[in-house]
């Protein structure tokens, strides 16, 4: 088998387009929740806290010398980053809970039983004509 067909083959697979399809829509969900933290969220929270910016909360490591820009330890970039990832694994959370929980109720479900089968039928009819005999 040639590599091309066993690539297509691959590559067409439902997982594959599955996968493919999760991440595209993973990544444009963490962009959103990016914007919600950043724009809706923080925002808020800075002016509770004294009209602090996050996005600009920084240490400096080292000054700016020259026209090199400043060494900087932005932790504030990076509780902004801790707050959106808080929020996409809350969303992942509640996402693998319902599907687990709809996985429940269809696994409890009662089965409904097979229709017998024509040689069932034929033995059941026997039985019965048996008992009525005696």
């Amino acid at each position: 088998m040639s590599i091309v067909k066993e690539f297509k083959e691959f590559a067409v697979k439902g997982n594959v387009v599955d996968m493919a399809v999760g991440i595209i829509i993973g990544a444009a969900f963490a962009k959103i929740v990016s914007s919600f933290v950043g724009d809706v969220v923080m925002p808020p929270i800075g002016v509770l806290l004294g009209g602090v910016d996050f996005s600009q909360l920084s240490i400096v490591v080292k000054e700016a010398v020259d026209k090199k820009p400043p060494v900087l330890i932005s932790y504030g970039k990076f509780i902004q980053t801790v707050v959106d990832f808080t929020i996409i694994a809350m969303a992942v959370f509640a996402a693998v809970k319902a599907i687990n929980t709809l996985k429940k109720k269809e696994a409890a479900a009662p089965e409904v039983p097979p229709a017998p089968t024509q040689q069932e039928i034929l033995l059941t009819e026997i039985r019965d004509l048996l008992k009525s005999n005696r």
